[in-house]
């Protein structure tokens, strides 16, 4: 029970309630929830950077994978090569040509270069066209003046495989196209791959 006090005026004067506010450890606690949530929060928020800085690298592969597929299709189309040709060097499968091996494409991952002579990436022509770049616009923005961006693609690599699908279907293949890549960002290796069909009628 508060009891009152009284001074020399006589005057009662009741004493003063303690005032309530937050303890040491309550200030602790709530420091510490604060910066797992801010360390957590930074973790997410760099993730979410090295995916965006990685993002033109799988473009960049989405398209050389493209543009393998459009070379393939085109040389069927214009009847270039013969479709015993059309599937991996040293096929045995050349029921039209009527030799022991055929194909054009090299096996394994390449190297990305141009397209040789022929004008179809993944041949063995393709080593005389020189390492394959992108170029990209420069300060100005501006596309095909001197000041473009070089961008080489010696960090790709390009895996072209034809095969047979099953039952057998002498004019219709599958094809794959497997571009292997690495980031700057990361020594990891990433691949894009895209798989289709090509028949050997247009």
């Amino acid at each position: 029970m508060a009891t009152s006090m009284s001074n020399r005026d006589g005057i009662v004067r009741k004493p003063k309630k303690s005032e309530g506010g937050f303890s040491l450890i309550e200030v602790v606690i709530s420091m510490a929830v604060l910066t797992v949530g801010l360390v957590s929060l930074l973790g997410v928020f760099g993730l979410a950077m090295a995916s965006t800085q990685t993002s033109q690298q799988d473009m960049i592969a989405k398209q050389l994978a493209n543009e393998a597929l459009e070379s393939i299709i085109t040389a069927r189309n214009t009847s270039q090569t013969n479709w015993d040709d059309i599937q991996n060097s040293g096929s045995t499968n050349c029921p039209n040509l009527g030799t022991s091996t055929c194909g054009i494409f090299l096996g394994g991952a390449q190297p990305m270069n141009n397209a040789g002579a022929d004008g179809i990436f993944g041949t063995a022509d393709d080593a005389n066209a020189g390492a394959e770049v992108l170029r990209e616009p420069g300060p100005d923005g501006i596309y095909g003046n001197s000041n473009d961006v070089l961008i080489p693609l010696t960090a790709f690599q390009r895996t072209i495989t034809f095969s047979e699908l099953t039952p057998p279907v002498s004019s219709l293949r599958a094809v794959t196209v497997t571009i292997q890549y690495a980031t700057p960002q990361t020594s990891l290796q990433k691949s894009y791959v895209l798989n289709s069909y090509i028949s050997q009628y247009q």
